[in-house]
């Protein structure tokens, strides 16, 4: 259902160009009519915005149920920072962050893990920008569990694309909730835009792109 926070939330990622409509192909190969790109959120004001929406989410539906926020590099690291600043902000939830590096460092500290240092036992989450096929968090999760016995429980995404992952019949949600039994949260789905796009008469063009795209590549 497409309800007003979510209505909001796809016209402030049409309003940063980082949900954009026309030829793409996505990190899994495939070619598709839209696609996110949050590397093109580049004001403070979009970044706050962003914040406000992931701290939202995460706040409905953990609580303070979590012990810290991990951000993959790269996309996620700023995503991680600006979440974990606004529920301190807005919500009075004080939780430590942290980010890897694509390349361990050397000198200094050292490793390649930059913020918090987890602990055994912690309960991580993952801050994200959309999950296509699975591919990142597989990449994702052997850092983590390189830094301790941490358990990720949750994962938080801007856009699901409810796309078959590695498995028919299966969306890449559905195979990282069974493989590393981290539930995936989304701010939107692939239907919330389909249905935005619909109520639009200038969007009419579209659909049936969007409809032949997930038709082929989309689980429901």
């Amino acid at each position: 259902m497409l309800t007003q926070a979510k209505r909001e939330f796809i016209e402030f990622m049409m309003s940063a160009d980082v949900l954009r409509f026309g030829n793409f192909v996505t990190k899994s190969g495939r070619n598709t009519p839209y696609f996110v790109n949050t590397g093109n959120y580049r004001t403070g004001k979009q970044l706050a915005t962003l914040g406000k929406f992931y701290a939202r989410l995460i706040h409905e539906t953990l609580g303070d149920q979590f012990d810290a926020m991990f951000g993959p590099a790269y996309k996620g690291i700023p995503l991680a920072a600006v979440t974990a600043s606004t529920l301190a902000q807005e919500y009075d939830l004080d939780k430590p962050y942290f980010f890897n590096r694509k390349e361990e460092k050397d000198h200094g500290e050292g490793g390649n893990i930059v913020g918090y240092k987890p602990q055994d036992g912690d309960r991580v989450i993952i801050i994200e920008d959309v999950i296509t096929a699975g591919t990142a968090i597989r990449e994702t999760m052997p850092v983590l569990q390189a830094c301790a016995d941490v358990k990720v429980t949750d994962m938080f995404i801007s856009v699901n694309r409810c796309e078959v992952g590695q498995n028919p019949g299966k969306t890449a949600v559905m195979e990282v909730g069974e493989e590393f039994g981290i539930k995936v949260h989304a701010l939107v789905t692939v239907q919330d835009i389909r249905e935005y796009l619909a109520d639009k008469e200038e969007y009419a063009h579209l659909l049936p792109l969007m409809d032949a795209y997930m038709k082929q590549y989309c689980v429901f």
